[in-house]
């Protein structure tokens, strides 16, 4: 088993849609598509998966957003910003992450009825 990530920028435009739904384990209200599960293993990131979801539970200002674009912004030095906004870019929340393997410079998702996806799946 290796831990190499592999996730490209190019691998995650191939999801439009889901037919598979996964539960979060640890905020059960919260569900993900096949889109963001492929991100989470392909680019060990659960724990942005989990970032999502907990604080849907524990941040009263984020919860009241009908529909959120969450953005995770990593730097050279391998920390990171991630930032929940409204959908028009009034942020709502923003987390500092002290450090990150996650292979890609950028990504966003979306949170929308309860469900994290890729902007492809929305």
């Amino acid at each position: 088993m290796s831990n190499t990530k592999t996730l490209t920028a190019k691998d995650l435009r191939q999801f439009s849609g889901t037919e598979t739904w996964f539960r979060h384990s640890l905020n059960r209200k919260v569900l993900y598509t096949e889109g963001a599960q492929y991100l989470a293993e392909h680019g060990g990131a659960y724990w942005l998966l989990d970032s999502i979801a907990i604080t849907q539970a524990h941040v009263p200002a984020v919860a009241a957003e009908e529909f959120q674009t969450w953005t995770l912004k990593v730097n050279p030095d391998f920390t990171a910003l991630l930032t929940c906004d409204n959908g028009n870019g009034h942020v709502v929340y923003e987390q500092a992450i002290p450090f990150t393997d996650f292979p890609l410079p950028d990504i966003k998702l979306f949170f929308c009825n309860n469900v994290i996806m890729l902007p492809s799946e929305y």
